[in-house]
Formats: C-alpha cells, structure tokens, sequence
C-alpha cells in the first residue's frame, strides 16, 4: 500500500470519525473496527464498501 503521508493524516472513518490503521491491503478503524478497502492505492472510504468486525 502507497498512500501519501500527507493524505494518511488526514483521512478518518467516515463512519465514527476514528483514526484508520494500515493492516495489509486494508484500512482498519481504531475506533468501530470497519475496514475499508484500498484498491491501486486509493482507498475507498465508503462504509457500503467496508467491511464488519466480526
């Protein structure tokens, strides 16, 4: 995954405004625990597109 620094700073989970952590191909929410996905190093922060904890 090769997401800009400057971009990773500033991006939160849509869902609960949490901090997101890299976790393989992923982008996994500190706080409610969704995990967005990130496709050609873009990730797509929709929570329709997220994954659950579970």
């Amino acid at each position: 995954m090769n997401i800009d620094p400057a971009l990773r700073e500033l991006i939160v989970c849509p869902s609960c405004r949490s901090a997101l952590e890299e976790s393989g191909e992923e982008l996994v929410c500190t706080g409610c625990g969704l995990a967005y996905p990130v496709r050609d190093d873009i990730p797509v922060l929709l929570v329709d597109e997220a994954r659950r904890p579970g």
